[in-house]
């Protein structure tokens, strides 16, 4: 079986370094990108053809929630799991097609 592609975005690159770690040892994932920003979000995934994207939901620009907006759109939008510190905002994240809210230290 091939491996899923994974686009992880947030805004602190020692979250997004912790997280690709972490992705990198369940196996079966391939780390396609990493993406600071919601418009880097947005560019890579339309490059990278991502099967998931790991989202932060609090980024300066554009917010996690805006990028989901805008990927479901798209005739095949990537699986969205937000990755956060905010339990507050989980079930605005599941409106928005959400397969997993994880909540972060």
């Amino acid at each position: 079986m091939a491996d899923l592609r994974v686009l992880v975005v947030d805004d602190e690159q020692l979250a997004r370094e912790e997280l690709c770690f972490l992705l990198g040892q369940t196996g079966g994932l391939e780390i396609a990108g990493q993406a600071k920003d919601g418009v880097e979000a947005l560019r890579l995934t339309g490059e990278l053809k991502p099967d998931v994207v790991f989202l932060d939901v609090q980024m300066p620009g554009l917010t996690g929630f805006e990028v989901a907006r805008r990927l479901l759109v798209l005739d095949a939008p990537p699986q969205l799991v937000f990755v956060t510190a905010f339990d507050q905002y989980a079930v605005a994240a599941f409106s928005v097609n959400a397969v997993d809210y994880v909540l972060r230290p």
